[in-house]
């Protein structure tokens, strides 16, 4: 889909109803509750349905590999203190301890920024680091960046994205997140259109425009830029920067895996629809909320959870008070939603000891190498209520928390579109699974050919694995 046919949210919103009127007319019988038709695909279509699709690229048959037997996913961090070290700095300093990271020393200058969604105009100390370059395995077709940080009342940062493409050109500067971790001083924004005719941002993710021409990024370097108020001594402090780059083939189908682990973890369950209508300005309620619904489980199980004096503004009666926390701080103002991918990991990152990344997995034997060292996983995933027996419904794009196998190989998940937290545990059969969360293409209920996320996951962590969970990610390319 091109730009101009991106669709707007609304029209996003009726698409999804349409799926699910299509899953009722083909005799799906719900295995849970029956709700309404879930509205989680505005936090996802804006972007799975304009990625890829028309770029008529055929899979190598490969689940997870390229073309020359590669894999197509290179996730690259700073986080050490000789990472930040390698960096270009003005005015930042590298600070070395238990969790390395960079902040404000003597500030570069001072700036403006009109913040597009109050109006408000204000003036900040900023220092920036620019981080060397580095090229992927695998030239790619998509990058999404992710970043870990402590944003103090007063300070915000904004994470920045160049490359060099294939053909020996560079991409602009592309802003890929102005985040903090509160709402008072900026609204956390992606920022709309960025392109250059050969490559588009999409809120969180920087795609090629037509991979069928064989351009791709060959390499790319982050840059941050650290902002605080002027004449104080508060700074962010960053301790993670990274990105995913992947050129993941086409494909509707994904081969069979074997299954090789049969665990379950005990992560809390908690439901998006229980909260259907409260606090509508974070994108329509509870009923989009797959996405901070699901970031919030898995907060959890690490032993995160908001303080009382933290949610002391959500309404007393509200049950699980802390995923309407988890929907207010991961809202991104310019997408309108909870979904942007690394929003979600940096709010995970606000809780003490925990980290966060966006990246790909290549098959389901990596989601069983996680799990076995008890590390769950938030999968996203598009598919019709025809394609995934036992939910009960169609979605465009919609989150969901992997925490264990059954005996058989089948994928136990937290799906938090269920009508209660009880219901929220599903059992789903491994063929369907592998294929709706890994394929890149698939036909929606209209029967147009549309795109699928390619096994695009949210990994939550400790700031200090142990070392089984060090070996478990390191076999998915996470470090």
């Amino acid at each position: 889909m091109s730009r101009a046919e991106q669709p707007s949210r609304r029209t996003v919103l009726a698409a999804a109803a349409s799926v699910a009127a299509a899953a009722v007319a083909q005799g799906v019988v719900p295995a849970v509750p029956a709700v309404a038709a879930p509205e989680t695909d505005a936090d996802e279509t804006a972007r799975t349905e304009t990625r890829r699709t028309g770029s008529g690229r055929t899979g190598s048959g490969r689940t997870g590999h390229g073309r020359d037997g590669t894999r197509p996913i290179d996730y690259r961090s700073w986080t050490t203190y000789s990472d930040w070290k390698t960096g270009t700095v003005k005015g930042v300093g590298a600070v070395a301890g238990d969790r390395p990271g960079v902040v404000i020393g003597t500030p570069a200058g001072t700036t403006s920024y009109t913040d597009p969604h109050t109006g408000t105009t204000g003036t900040w100390e900023y220092a920036t680091w620019t981080g060397p370059v580095h090229r992927p395995a695998v030239p790619a077709t998509e990058t999404i960046a992710s970043w870990n940080a402590d944003t103090p009342a007063g300070t915000w940062i904004k994470v920045e994205l160049h490359g060099t493409y294939s053909d020996g050109t560079d991409t602009p500067w592309y802003v890929m997140g102005r985040w903090a971790a509160g709402d008072q001083d900026i609204k956390r924004t992606s920022v709309d259109g960025q392109t250059d005719g050969k490559s588009t941002i999409w809120t969180d993710t920087f795609a090629i425009d037509d991979a069928t021409t064989g351009l791709r990024l060959a390499s790319y370097q982050l840059r941050l830029t650290l902002y605080r108020k002027p004449g104080t001594k508060l700074t962010p402090t960053v301790w993670r920067l990274g990105a995913m780059a992947s050129d993941i083939p086409d494909r509707f189908t994904v081969p069979a895996s074997t299954p090789g682990l049969a665990q379950e973890l005990k992560v809390p369950r908690y439901s998006q629809e229980i909260h259907k209508g409260q606090y509508p300005e974070y994108d329509n309620g509870g009923e989009a909320w797959c996405s901070p619904t699901s970031s919030q489980m898995i907060v959890e199980y690490w032993g995160g959870r908001p303080t009382p004096t933290q949610l002391a503004w959500v309404d007393p009666s509200y049950t699980d008070p802390q995923v309407c926390y988890a929907a207010r701080y991961t809202y991104d103002y310019q997408y309108g939603g909870c979904g942007n991918w690394p929003f979600n990991a940096a709010y995970a990152s606000t809780y003490l000891d925990l980290q966060g990344v966006i990246t790909r997995l290549a098959s389901l034997t990596d989601l069983e190498t996680l799990i076995a060292a008890g590390i769950p996983a938030i999968t996203s995933q598009s598919f019709l209520a025809s394609e995934l027996t036992g939910a009960g419904y169609g979605t465009s794009g919609h989150l969901m928390t992997v925490i264990g196998f059954t005996a058989d190989g089948d994928v136990i998940a937290n799906d938090p579109f269920s009508a209660t937290d009880d219901a929220v545990r599903r059992v789903y059969l491994r063929r369907e699974f592998e294929n709706i969360w890994l394929r890149t293409k698939r036909y929606n209920a209209s029967g147009k050919v549309v795109s699928g996320t390619g096994g695009v996951c949210y990994l939550y962590f400790p700031a200090c694995p142990t070392a089984a969970q060090l070996k478990a990610l390191a076999a998915v390319g996470v470090r």
